[in-house]
């Protein structure tokens, strides 16, 4: 995997419970993926979005999915904007590897009020530039 890009789409959420991640609190399981892959280019993606927001590119049917990408490489980070250019999705950048915690509780938040039915599958957050 040495110089190659990997793109985390993990919540690491206790399925048992719901009720808490299961990475050390000052990490991510895209940092610890890191650690077990320190020559290759880990990128945290696709876990704030629902397969049917990213399968329609909408959220909620009324705005446009956006998938947030965090990581180390620039290099990366463009290589992967491109593989998603021409889809429906917007991608943007949310900044360096240590930001997956942050998408980390985002994604877990969002799978909570999914599975609550506070929102549903094809719903989710937005981003508005």
């Amino acid at each position: 995997m040495a110089g190659k890009v990997v793109v985390d789409i993990t919540n690491p959420l206790n399925f048992e419970t719901w009720d808490e991640l299961v990475v050390p609190a000052d990490s991510s399981a895209a940092q610890e993926l890191q650690k077990l892959l320190p020559n290759s280019k880990v990128l945290k993606a696709f876990n704030t979005t629902f397969a049917a927001t990213l399968q329609s590119g909408q959220v909620g049917g009324q705005q446009q999915t956006t998938v947030l990408v965090a990581g180390d490489d620039d290099d990366a980070k463009a290589t992967f904007k491109e593989a998603l250019k021409g889809s429906p999705l917007a991608v943007l950048d949310a900044g360096k590897l240590k930001r997956a915690r942050e998408l980390e509780a985002t994604g877990f938040l969002q799978m909570t009020l999914a599975a609550s039915e506070q929102i549903g599958w094809t719903g989710g957050f937005g981003v508005i530039k």
